[in-house]
């Protein structure tokens, strides 16, 4: 096979699988809701199941719970047979991954899963098989077809379940009112998320390192505040009241116009006004969206009263050449 046909049949497996997952979305309906609010208001643990392909995506959903604040666990169909359901208690809350819902282990699991009592919850692509017809709530998790050539390896149909697996999660940790804060409790470790879900106020620039010049400094004085501050930008003005920002985008873009006597140019002629701000009770992660969002590296952050008390710039939140951003005027 040529390279362009590889590069045909690799496009349409994800074609395929992208067909699924808008069939997916039109199947989520009042069952759905229904499932969510059980899972926001339990009082227990999710305990989510399946065999082969569908285990695994079932793991993964439990994982991603646990992430979001839902308690979960995995437990495997055949241990469960063995021992395992003893882990299963009276709040608790089962969901089911299989898509023919006729896999053998399941069905041999079904009656005691039933027996303990606690609410099933089913994800298949076939609502009427047994496992469609005994669970409590049945999500119907049906693709078209596979996106291997055969129609017989899960493909699509793992895709669509893990999907589905996401938003019931998702929908769930929103219903509970799962913020940044409990996701940072939950996610202690790692250098990038502990910085992220900093507060503005732990990472932010502080006191005579931020660099300020009036607005009728001379060319040569924004040249040396910058440099001495090495933050690749100087604020005009004070801090009760910044008029404006110069950055090195905006030395460079003046050297490029050839401007002349460019030597004799103060802050005034240089600086763009009212330069982007942000609280310093925010997350660092905020910081970072307004940046990627405005194409910008540095903020200056405010107090209640609308003072400025530091700046953030970019390196203090992800390191010296972690992201690349297009080069915009007033880069503040």
């Amino acid at each position: 096979m040529n390279t362009k046909e590889l590069i045909r049949m690799a496009r349409q497996v994800i074609t395929t699988e992208i067909e699924g997952l808008d069939g997916l979305a039109g199947q989520i309906g009042d069952p759905f809701a229904t499932a969510v609010e059980r899972l926001a208001n339990i009082r227990g643990k999710v305990i989510l199941t399946g065999i082969g392909k569908s285990g695994i995506i079932a793991r993964k959903i439990a994982s991603t719970m646990l992430s979001l604040g839902t308690p979960a666990i995995f437990m495997h169909p055949v241990d469960g047979l063995h021992g395992d359901l003893g882990a299963i208690m009276a709040n608790d809350i089962c969901i089911i991954l299989s898509n023919s819902g006729k896999t053998k282990e399941i069905i041999d699991l079904l009656p005691s899963i039933k027996a303990t009592g606690i609410p099933l919850i089913a994800i298949t692509g076939d609502p009427s098989s047994p496992l469609g017809i005994q669970a409590d709530i049945t999500l119907e998790c049906r693709v078209k077809k596979e996106a291997c050539p055969l129609d017989l390896a899960p493909t699509a149909s793992t895709t669509a379940q893990l999907a589905l697996g996401d938003a019931l999660a998702v929908v769930v940790s929103q219903v509970k009112g799962f913020d940044r804060d409990d996701f940072k409790n939950l996610h202690p470790a790692g250098q990038l998320g502990q910085q992220l879900m900093a507060r503005i106020s732990e990472v932010m620039i502080t006191g005579d390192r931020i660099p300020f010049i009036k607005n009728n400094a001379p060319f040569k004085e924004i040249i040396s505040e910058m440099t001495g501050k090495a933050l690749g930008f100087t604020l005009v003005g004070d801090r009760d009241k910044v008029e404006g920002i110069i950055t090195d985008g905006d030395l460079r873009r003046a050297l490029i116009k050839d401007t002349p006597n460019i030597g004799q140019l103060r802050a005034c002629d240089l600086m763009t006004g009212q330069p982007r701000s942000i609280r310093k009770d925010k997350l660092a992660m905020d910081a970072l969206e307004e940046m990627e969002a405005h194409q910008i590296t540095s903020l200056c952050v405010i107090n209640d009263t609308s003072r400025i008390c530091g700046v953030v710039h970019l390196h203090d939140l992800l390191g010296r050449g972690s992201l690349e951003f297009k080069e915009t005027r007033g880069g503040g």
